[in-house]
């Protein structure tokens, strides 16, 4: 018999972190003992905050930041939101340098979920391996305590955090969020 697995996204926002406050390196909230076939929901976002406007990305160094110190690093933060999750081992993120490019996993550690759980979770991963002149493409993908691995949230942009010492101003745009698509689990 096939579950549907209804994954809707709560919030899912990639946002810079600045070198003077980042985030530990790849954090999550979730209970240890998950169950079998994992099904996780979460409730849809509402938006109520009106738009911002794009601020300018400000100049800074480009390239590999793998010589600074982890609290000194830009960095992009995945965030999402499970309402309840059923059967849920946990998730995997991935990043890309185009939407439609080849993705490669980043966690190292699956990030552990709540199992089956009627709770709101919360869940991030810190990626401080950019290049914070690039634009990036994340999405996460879930993983059932039966071991089957699903898309869980749809492919996601986050821009550039700097411009090169010299470029011409640009204005950066802000994230946007979409929903998951619906999806079955076998």
């Amino acid at each position: 018999m096939r579950q549907l697995a209804v994954a809707t996204l709560i919030a899912v926002t990639l946002c810079a972190c600045s070198p003077s406050t980042p985030e530990p390196a790849a954090t999550a909230k979730a209970p240890a003992a998950p169950a079998p076939n994992a099904q996780a929901t979460a409730k849809p976002a509402e938006s109520t905050a009106p738009a911002a406007p794009a601020k300018e990305i400000p100049e800074g160094e480009c390239g590999d930041q793998s010589k600074l110190p982890a609290d000194q690093r830009v960095a992009n933060t995945a965030r999402w939101t499970t309402a309840s999750e059923q059967n849920n081992f946990g998730f995997e993120v991935f990043r890309s340098d185009s939407e439609k490019g080849e993705f490669t996993k980043l966690t190292r550690e699956t990030i552990l979920g709540a199992g089956t759980s009627d709770e709101t979770h919360k869940y991030e991963y810190r990626d401080d391996t950019i290049d914070p002149c690039k634009e990036y493409w994340y999405y996460v993908e879930g993983i059932t305590t039966g071991g089957a691995h699903e898309k869980f949230t749809p492919t996601f942009r986050a821009p550039p955090k700097r411009r090169a010492v010299g470029s011409a101003p640009a204005a950066a745009p802000a994230p946007t969020t979409q929903p998951a698509p619906a999806s079955a689990n076998s």
